[in-house]
């Protein structure tokens, strides 16, 4: 339960939109992204890929491709991070923010042991001498449930599993003590058992630590219990944003309510076939016209292929939209059921 509407945001992103200049033309990736994320709230991030979630935090870090511009305000505890010089945006990030990436496999040095690569970030922006640091690493390795983490310290990464490795890159997150912890699809190349025990650690720690936490995932499954907010980006725009529990209760755009059809669930008899979303998603390539979900929306009239709606506030607070004939409360998942069952 949110009990901090009222606190200044954390983060602030005000009207992001990041452009690549290619030789063909513009690609517009993300466009009018707007959202804040209060002291220790979790965020969750979805939308299948190609949606723009990992360019978004590319974006807030600072670490767009070259070409890449990005327009708008990111304000991160009142500094406008777009507006600081590159040394001094960098530095903040590294100090304050912890990074969770994808693949924990190639995110480690393998040429590196362990402990030297938790303790680095500590070692370069909180001064702590080379004893204190070790003993840092050490603590961590333990709290994220690295057994003989004294022993561990000094191995390679090649000693262990994907799952301990990705337990150690959340180690190495901490390691600066952040205010902001982001893991961009950071259990995708874990096994199922293995991804509960990682979310689930991600989960404690955010809490134990009073940190506000970003889960960027194309999985609802894996935001849902573990977020407060949720925020549903397609074709490089926001589509749904609201409380976590308002969205899954009452999704009100048809591609959020796709996207929960999807879902398996207990409920339904063995062998049940999935439904699908048809189509694909949009060529970030092409001029955009209209909701971006439009052609693949069974409920789409002629003005959604034609005007991007605005964002509309729901019945909810906070719990905003941006379609023009929105999903009711009580036929959400009924409309996205009958449009995979037309599509087959």
């Amino acid at each position: 339960m949110l009990d901090n509407q009222n606190e200044t945001p954390l983060l602030r992103v005000d009207h992001i939109a990041c452009t690549l200049d290619t030789d063909s033309g513009p690609i517009r990736v993300l466009e009018g992204i707007d959202f804040r994320l209060r002291p220790r709230t979790a965020l969750g991030i979805v939308g299948e890929s190609g949606a723009g979630k990992s360019m978004l935090i590319k974006a807030i870090m600072g670490i767009t491709p070259n070409g890449m511009r990005v327009d708008g305000r990111i304000v991160f505890d009142g500094e406008d991070l777009l507006g600081l010089p590159r040394q001094k945006r960098s530095e903040l990030l590294v100090r304050r923010v912890g990074m969770v990436f994808q693949n924990p496999m190639t995110s480690l040095n393998p040429f590196v042991r362990v402990g030297r690569q938790i303790e680095e970030a500590a070692r370069a922006h909180l001064g702590l001498s080379k004893r204190e640091a070790r003993a840092r690493a050490i603590e961590l390795l333990g709290v994220v449930g690295i057994a003989d983490p004294e022993d561990c310290y000094g191995y390679f990464p090649h000693h262990f599993s994907g799952g301990m490795k990705q337990r150690i890159m959340i180690a190495a997150a901490l390691a600066c003590k952040p205010d902001l912890l982001i893991a961009d699809e950071a259990t995708t190349a874990l096994d199922v058992t293995v991804q509960k025990e990682v979310l689930d650690l991600l989960q404690a720690l955010q809490r134990e630590r009073q940190m506000s936490m970003i889960i960027v995932s194309h999985n609802l499954a894996i935001v849902a219990g573990r977020t407060d907010e949720l925020l549903v980006l397609y074709g490089g725009h926001i589509v749904e944003y609201g409380r976590t529990d308002a969205v899954f209760r009452n999704p009100r755009h048809h591609y959020t309510a796709a996207l929960l059809s999807a879902m398996p669930r207990m409920d339904q008899p063995a062998h049940t076939k999935l439904a699908t979303i048809p189509g694909a998603p949009p060529s970030l390539s092409a001029e955009r016209k209209g909701c971006p979900f439009a052609p693949r929306c069974g409920a789409a009239e002629t003005v959604c292929h034609e005007d991007m709606p605005a964002m509309t506030e729901g019945e909810e607070s906070g719990h905003r939209f941006a379609c023009h004939f929105p999903v009711g409360a009580e036929d959400g998942l009924a409309v996205s059921h009958a449009r995979a069952e037309r599509a087959e």
